[in-house]
């Protein structure tokens, strides 16, 4: 009896020659290296070097991330990736009211450019790549960096990694947003203006389908609203000036990992030939590079279990082997208390050297796409690129991503698809080990790391110092020069905020300038 797929597509229980009648196989999925990258976007892929092994960490101070972040160093990752807390993501400095209770629970709190010194001390930034998950105020972590590499003597033509820096997901599934669409649109035209200018190592975005597959996105449905927001990014750069060629090789994307290995091992390919037929079809790239859909991958945490987590380790790994398997250029591993709490330094040493066993313990690197031609896996990856494009044009009817963002399309489809999946573990037809079959009368103790409620406390007298410190005049003049510039609409405001930023002016208060200009995004209620 045939099964389905996690996006509702069957899987049969043998595939032969027959699966791919009429399709020319070899066209499609061409060579490694080669349009249209089904195969993977570099020649030799892994069998040259590894994909680069990231471990996503902050919380709590600066002083403590750092120390988590020297950890990692030391025990082989070869990028970071930086957790901010909530009021950082929104926007907000850690003592202001609505900041109360979230300082430095889910990622670090950042406030400063005091902050971001202690954050990176000691780590050369010129020799480690940094991958920031910011959106709404992605600029301003961004510049931060680059001030603070500056005071390292590292020029800014130097520095590689990647911001987040995709708000039109936080509409559809995350929440993390500060300004209605067409001003965070316009913000990441000026991003890509100023890193193409500024910083031209560094990806401008990261295209990210994760949170939409964390609220319950099916992988057909991560992809197509993925790449649905690329659309609207890149018309959004053609449209203030950029000739495509110029940004489109520092786009990148960011995809979970699920535990169903060969729809997650299809997903990913299909992925790549759509992007790279988009990007030469509709919007003439001509440099390969344009074309070619590179990722970062992140195991699902919306897998993990509380209930006997050291099972969580397995779920990883078989996720981990998945983004491998797929052609992922940058992974990161969860940890497997996850679903508890923030990651012990042990629990985060073992979720990369899960990465670290893929790489040198098996023979995955040995060759490239070792997947290709398999019956199920050609088939799957056809029938998953129906779907997408499907998904996609009903996207193009409603308007494009930001007008059906308005209609609620994308939100409402992952949100039927989360009850679906609800329905189906209730009723036990979906088996997760450890909750609904293969459970325990009584779970063994364990300890978390815990983040000390101080914490915030801490932050806010740092505040106090600051502002008594800093010169407020300077402070002053370089917001008013940031508010003048937003009102513009052709002036770049990174760089009146590149200079606020460096006077010692805070998150909070470079957020509020562009709030005063902006405003702030009040989601109207769609049924």
């Amino acid at each position: 009896m045939a099964r389905e797929s996690e996006s509702g597509l069957p899987i049969e229980p043998v595939y032969g020659p027959d699966a791919l009648e009429g399709r020319d196989t070899a066209e499609r999925i061409g060579a490694p290296g080669a349009y249209p990258f089904t195969r993977g976007v570099y020649p030799t892929m892994y069998t040259g070097r590894p994909w680069t092994m990231r471990q996503y960490a902050g919380f709590g101070t600066a002083v403590e991330s750092n120390a988590r972040y020297r950890q990692l160093i030391e025990h082989g990752t070869a990028g970071l990736s930086v957790a901010f807390d909530l009021p950082t993501q929104m926007g907000h400095d850690s003592d202001a009211p609505l900041a109360h209770g979230e300082v430095g629970k889910v990622g670090v709190a950042i406030d400063s450019i005091d902050d971001m010194r202690v954050l990176f001390d000691g780590i050369p930034l010129d020799k480690v790549s940094t991958s920031m998950t910011i959106n709404a105020p992605a600029a301003l972590l961004l510049l931060l960096y680059q001030l603070v590499a500056e005071e390292q003597g590292v020029p800014a033509d130097r520095l590689t990694g990647t911001i987040q820096n995709d708000v039109l997901k936080e509409y559809i599934a995350r929440g993390t947003y500060i300004f209605p669409p067409k001003p965070s649109l316009r913000l990441v035209a000026d991003i890509f203006k100023y890193c193409k200018a500024e910083i031209p190592r560094w990806n401008m975005i990261s295209i990210s389908g994760y949170h939409m597959a964390e609220a319950g996105a099916t992988p057909a449905q991560e992809i197509a609203f993925t790449l649905a927001d690329g659309i609207e990014y890149v018309r959004t750069a053609v449209a203030a000036g950029m000739d495509v060629d110029d940004f489109a090789p520092r786009l990148s994307f960011f995809f979970v990992a699920r535990t169903t290995i060969l729809e997650e091992v299809a997903k990913f390919r299909a992925a790549r030939r759509i992007w790279a037929r988009l990007m030469r079809e509709e919007f003439g790239a001509r440099d390969p590079k344009s074309q070619m859909l590179r990722f970062h991958t992140q195991t699902a945490g919306v897998q993990l279990t509380a209930q006997q987590p050291e099972v969580n380790l397995v779920r990883v790994a078989v996720q981990g082997l998945a983004a491998v398997f797929g052609g992922t250029q940058s992974l990161h591993t969860n940890s497997f208390d996850e679903a508890i709490a923030l990651p012990t330094d042990k629990s985060a040493r073992l979720a990369l050297r899960t990465q670290q066993v893929l790489a040198h313990e098996t023979d995955v690197t040995a060759t490239v796409d070792p997947f290709a031609g398999s019956y199920v896996i050609e088939r799957m990856t056809d029938d998953l690129e129906a779907a997408i494009l499907a998904l996609m044009g009903r996207v193009e009817e409603l308007g494009g991503a930001v007008d059906a963002i308005e209609h609620g399309f994308q939100k409402n489809e992952i949100e039927r698809s989360a009850y679906r999946i609800a329905q189906e573990t209730d009723a036990g037809e979906r088996v997760v080990v450890g909750v609904n079959r293969f459970t325990l009368d009584e779970e063994e103790p364990y300890e978390p790391l815990r983040v000390d409620p101080a914490i915030e406390r801490q932050q806010a007298q740092r505040l106090a110092r600051l502002r008594a410190e800093r010169d407020q005049g300077a402070v002053d003049a370089a917001l008013s020069a940031l508010k003048k510039a937003a009102e513009s609409e052709t002036e770049n405001v990174l760089y009146p905020m590149r200079e606020a930023l460096r006077a010692r002016a805070t998150v909070g208060e470079v957020c509020n300038a562009l709030r005063d200009v902006w405003g702030a995004y009040v989601p109207r209620d769609v049924f």
